[in-house]
């Protein structure tokens, strides 16, 4: 668990908005769009993944398509570190490295710029929601085939009723994985 201070906690979860039945009946979709536009809900939350960034002695920071690269990018800015994309299957215009994964009805498939990470960089992964890990979880293996290692996995909210902790347990082989908000 992260230092995240209890009012910095309550301005992020102020700022995300539920969306009963979105993208389907059943679902409650948390909407981080208002605390993006919020500019200090936006800066509080930028600076406590930065933070973990720097703690966790990060040299890159991989953001997670989509959302993933709304808040990867800005931390990566505030820490002094490079950002690099994991994009859907074919975005990236370059060589790449391809990871499939299972979903809840099939598979999906991401990738990263194989040149982008190298042999002794550690890399923070930051999206914005944990819901079953595996987005996550294929990034982890993206990393290390590239020859990096995981500095942790940061994010701005764990679903924990869909386990997706569990999922990456064995693939962050003990670095950390920070959740500023638990629901």
């Amino acid at each position: 668990m992260t230092s995240t201070t209890e009012s910095t906690k309550e301005l992020l979860l102020s700022r995300i908005r539920d969306v009963p039945d979105y993208p389907k009946p059943g679902v409650m979709f948390k909407d981080i769009t208002p605390l993006l536009a919020d500019p200090l809900a936006f800066a509080a939350l930028t600076e406590t993944l930065a933070e973990l960034c720097v703690r966790h002695g990060a040299t890159k920071v991989v953001g997670l398509e989509a959302r993933g690269f709304i808040l990867a990018a800005p931390v990566a800015v505030r820490a002094g570190l490079g950002f690099v994309p994991v994009r859907k299957v074919g975005k990236l215009p370059g060589a790449t490295l391809s990871q499939a994964y299972e979903l809840e009805y099939g598979t999906a498939e991401i990738e990263i710029h194989a040149e982008d990470l190298s042999a002794g960089d550690r890399i923070m992964v930051i999206d914005d929601i944990l819901a079953t890990g595996g987005t996550a979880e294929a990034s982890l293996e993206l990393i290390r085939r590239a020859g990096a290692e995981i500095a942790g996995v940061a994010v701005l909210m764990e679903l924990g009723f869909l386990d997706g902790r569990a999922r990456l347990e064995q693939g962050l082989a003990g670095a950390p994985l920070e959740a500023l908000i638990h629901v």
